[in-house]
Order: structure tokens, then sequence, then C-alpha cells
């Protein structure tokens, strides 16, 4: 352990431990001294966040990869980072001189890691991994699998603590109440939905780590992960009072007591271990196994039967009220606004301005700061041109970046978290000239984005069967894409919200059901690496459509607010039926948003919303 030594002797810091490799060097000193052949870091925290407080980014801290999905196998001399297609380009250029091999997983092979473990590591083999990090369901899996070629697992190694000098700690920002203006639904009513299912199940506890879950449960929200209005904590709940394990400090003295008088305890975010442990044999404990850490459920006595389902306040939480879709369709309104304002700018300043992406990013949010109830926005602004719209999740940093001039199509994908809903959509501008195979390809997506805007589907059917229908004319074409069409938008929540998504590689699970009131993207693309991307994106409500012999029906509304831009198209491609969807959806854009523009934004949307 001499570098880890170096390090807390003070005696090699700063700049010396900058790259990559140097951070290798010192995982592999650790990995030695705890006996190890391979260890594992994954891109989580104990709550399984998809984006992740300072402390947790332990693989983009090691790699220097930003993407917000990866891990990272390191051996004595192999080191691989494992991430999807959307990531790979990105990958390609973050992991440049790290020493680490990127390893190209397809959504649908997510355990390609495990097999590899299994096939390189030879039987006695020791692998390491901090089991605080890693689901229970997965934990569970690898046991098994590395098991099953002599390979021992050790799931209690948290080697980065060692390594990694100021690592950030636990953040302090205050908690505060979701406004009963925007969540009329109180915390009691959510606590009574969740102990319904409980005495269903005969179920005395549940724990819920998952951060949207807590904050919607009891209408609170935090500033503790970026583009997300949560916080760190855990809950238990039972069928008399509800405990929330969160760092001391962040919820004052007239919360507290709000709290408590709905049967609220708080407690010190490290007594959640200890309050686990305390269950008593013979008790049932609710938990959901793909939302809880092998750490926090090692701490469980034996003799605790867990009852292993989808966390009850997943469906409660999708499947939005008539008072939360109103706020959306306002929210709506307003960040359609918002956007108006800033394509009419870029559209008056192109040729006469220096405009990059990061301009685009810059003035975006400040249209979207200036609308009623924003808070922040929901992810990182992608605004790509030409060839970097070909990755589907570039961002431009103030090191690369694009200089918007000259001719080709500029794709800007951006959202914002509002105290009356969550944002996300995708637009593509063209810059000068296109050329016909870039408005053919347009054209193509869009047709794809409405024939799921359109149809119509039985409730309860499994959200991943409904991704062919907009993958068809692209089928048609020979063309498709890697990511996902759609995913579920949470109420001033994640972005990227369950149960229910699009996507034919997702492997279809019995939660993944269609309900009213779920909201979902719609968001096909096509890229052409080095070239181009094309991605149209809208927000999508479940609604009732028909209830006959045949049962129920629902339908989609479009949520989001915005002109798709008609200078990209190729008309002939498109039916009458496309073209009347079209001309309708600009008129709705149209006569809701304009009330809220005047000058040259107003003139914008009139213009971007002719029938055509």
């Amino acid at each position: 352990m001499q570098l880890v030594n170096l390090i807390n002797t003070g005696q090699l810091t700063g700049y010396q431990l900058l790259s990559s490799y140097k951070k290798l060097v010192l995982l592999r000193d650790a990995m030695k001294h705890a006996n190890l052949d391979a260890y594992i870091v994954l891109s989580a925290d104990p709550h399984l966040s998809e984006y992740l407080p300072k402390r947790w980014q332990g693989c983009a801290w090691l790699s220097g990869f930003t993407g917000s999905s990866g891990l990272l196998v390191i051996t004595s001399d192999f080191a691989g980072l494992w991430t999807d297609s959307r990531y790979w380009v990105q990958a390609t250029v973050e992991l440049s001189d790290s020493g680490i091999k990127l390893m190209k997983m397809r959504a649908r092979h997510n355990l390609d890691y495990v097999n590899w473990l299994a096939k390189h590591m030879a039987p006695g083999s020791r692998i390491g991994v901090d089991g605080n990090t890693l689901n229970l369901s997965a934990a569970r899996t690898l046991q098994v699998t590395l098991q099953a070629s002599g390979i021992q697992l050790y799931l209690a190694l948290d080697l980065l603590e060692l390594i990694w000098e100021k690592r950030p700690v636990l953040p302090t920002l205050p908690v505060y109440e979701h406004d009963y203006f925007y969540a009329p639904v109180k915390r009691t009513q959510k606590l009574d939905q969740i102990r319904s299912v409980m005495r269903e199940k005969n179920a005395q506890w549940h724990f819920v780590s998952t951060l949207d879950d807590i904050a919607w449960i009891f209408n609170l929200r935090g500033n503790d992960v970026s583009y997300n209005p949560v916080f760190i904590a855990h809950a238990l709940i039972n069928l008399q009072y509800a405990t929330l394990y969160i760092p001391d400090g962040k919820i004052n003295e007239s919360l507290l007591k709000k709290l408590a008088q709905d049967g609220v305890r708080v407690a010190s975010y490290e007594d959640a271990l200890a309050a686990l442990a305390v269950i008593e044999p013979g008790s049932r404990l609710l938990i959901d196994p793909y939302r809880v850490t092998y750490k926090l459920m090692q701490a469980v006595r034996p003799g605790v039967e867990f009852v292993e389902i989808i966390n009850p306040s997943i469906y409660a939480k999708a499947c939005k009220t008539e008072a939360e879709i109103m706020h959306v369709r306002a929210t709506m309104e307003q960040d359609g606004a918002a956007l108006a304002e800033c394509f009419s700018w870029l559209e008056h300043a192109l040729g006469h301005e220096h405009i990059t992406e990061l301009t685009i990013d810059a003035k975006l949010t400040e249209a979207r700061a200036r609308r009623k109830g924003f808070v922040f926005p929901s992810f990182p602004t992608i605004a790509a041109f030409n060839a970097n719209s070909a990755m589907p999740h570039y961002r431009a940093t103030p090191r690369s970046y694009a200089l918007i001039e000259g001719n080709g199509l500029l794709l800007i994908d951006s959202g914002g978290q509002y105290l009356g809903g969550t944002t996300d959509i995708t637009r593509v501008i063209p810059v000068g000239h296109t050329s016909a195979e870039q408005r053919r390809d347009f054209t193509l997506v869009l047709k794809g984005m409405i024939a799921l805007s359109r149809i119509k589907f039985p409730r309860s059917i499994h959200s991943p069967m409904l991704d062919a229908i907009a993958r068809a004319p692209l089928w048609e074409a020979y063309i498709d894409f890697e990511h996902g069409t759609g995913h579920g938008v949470g109420y001033f929540l994640s972005v990227h919200e369950g149960p229910q998504v699009i996507s034919h590689c997702a492997s279809v699970e019995c939660f993944m059901t269609m309900e009213k009131g779920m909201i979902t993207s719609n968001e096909p693309g096509i890229y052409r690496p080095g070239r181009w991307g094309i991605r149209i994106e809208n927000l999508l409500l479940n609604q009732p459509a028909c209830i006959n012999e045949f049962g129920e029906f629902l339908c989609f509304e479009t949520l989001t607010l915005c002109p798709i831009d008609i200078r990209c198209i190729e008309r002939s491609l498109l039916s009458e039926d496309e073209i009347a969807w079209l001309n309708a959806y600009h008129r709705q854009v149209r006569n809701r948003v304009s009330q809220y523009l005047s000058g040259d934004a107003k003139a914008w949307i009139e213009t971007r919303t002719e029938a055509i």
C-alpha cells in the first residue's frame, strides 16, 4: 500500500493524482493489499440513482468517463469500461490515454461484464465490489454466475474510500416541502396507499431507498443531485409510522413538526442500517430487489421474510393525478414559450453573432429561468451541430464544442424542472442549406414519431411492445437506432422514471404496463456517424380512449408544445393523415403558447406553425 500511504501522509497530492493511469495504479495497490484479483466499480450510489451525488461518482473519478451509465472492471493487467451505445463515441474520447478499454455493451445484454469475468478469471479468483452500490438482484446474479465458475465474490469492499483523496462528503443543502398548490395529495394519503399494498401482501415493514420515491411519498424536495430535485435519504415504513433517515441538519424545525404531525419520524442517515437490523424475526419486509442495495439487506436478521415486489410508490407516482396533469399542461405552455424565445433569437442571430453549442445551452437556460415555476434544467442540455449530433448523448464542454455556422443540422435536446412538472424535448433546426438526404432522414423520424403519437392501445399493455410502431417507418427504409424510443417522466422529479419504457431492447417485465396518467417520451432518431443525427421528441400522456366488449383502450395526448421545423420536411414522404396530424399539432402549439409571447418570438411561432 505504498502509494496509498503516500496519499495519507500528504506526500502525494494535487495534480500528481489527476490522471486515470495513476488512479489505476493506486487501485491496483489497494487490490493487492486486499488480496483481490479483480475489482468492480459501478456508476451507482446507495440509492441506485441515475444521476449521482459527487461522493459516489467513483466511476467518473477513476476513469474520466462522464456518461450516466457505465461500470469498470479492473484486474492486475486489464481495465475495461462497459457502457451502452449512447456513449460509445463519448467514451472513446474520454478514455483516450487512460489505460482503460471501452467494452461495448448492448442494452439487451447488460450482464456482459459478468460473463466476461466468468470467462476470463481463473477458478479460485477473488473479485471485490462495494455492495453499497449494487442492487440485491444484481448481487444474486453475480454470486450465482461467478460461483459456478469457482470464483469468490466479496461484497463489502469500498476500495475507493482508501485511495480517493478529499472524497466529497454527503450533501448538506436543506430539504423543502413541495408546495401544496402543486402537490395537493397529502403525504398521509400517499402513505395510506403504500400501507394498503403492505396489508395486501401481509407485510409489516417496507424499506425504500430510491430518492424519487422518497421525495414523492413525503412531498419533499431537495438539491442533493444535479438536475433532480431530490435529497439523500432512506425510509422505513410500518403500519403505524414512517421514519426518514437523512443527514443531520437538512430539515428545519418547522418542517420537522409538520412531519411529526403526519406520523413521520426523522433520524440520522447512518441509522438506517441499525433500524433494519432490529426488525423482529417472523416479520415480513416488503422490498424491491432492484431498488435496494445488497449491503443494506445484509443487515436484516435471519427469520425476517422478504416480500419482493416493485415499490408500490413506483406505480403511484407514475400515474399522475388530474391536478398534476393540469399543472403539467400549464408548465408545457411556459416551457414552449421559453423555447420560442430562444429559437426566435437563434434564427435572427445566425450569421450575425458568434454562436457555439455552449451559447445555445446558456440561452435556453436563461429563457426558461424567466418562466413561472422554473427551478433548474432537468438534465444537461445537448446542443449538437452536424457530426456531434450523431452522438445521442453528446455534450459540449468549454474544451470541446462546435461553432454554429455554414450548413447543416443543429440538434437540441433539453428540459426543465418546474414546480408544476418536468419537461424533456428534442428539436432539430436547419442551419443554412439542408440536403435531400437530411430532409429524408428527418421526415422518416417524424413519421415514426407521428405513428406512435396517434396509436390507440389496450390498457395495461406492456410498454416495450409499442416500440415497433415508431420504428416501422425507419425499418422500411432499412434504418434503425440503438436507444429506446421512450422513457417515463416524473412530476417535478426524475426526467427518467419507471416503470414504463418503450424499447425493444428492454426485457419485458410484468410491471411495465401502460396505465392512465403516465407520461412517456416519444423520441425516435437516425444517426449517421461523422455526419449528422436527427431526433424528434415530445412527451405523451396516457388518456382513456374507449371501453367496449374488447376491453379498455388508451390513447396519447401530446403534452409538449413547440413547433417541429417544417423546413426540414420532405413533404412527398408524408401521407395526408400525417400532414393533418402535424397541422393540427401546430395549431394547438400556436393557440396555447402565443398568448405568452410578443414581438419577434410571437412572430416566429406564427411562422413556424403555418400549415403545410
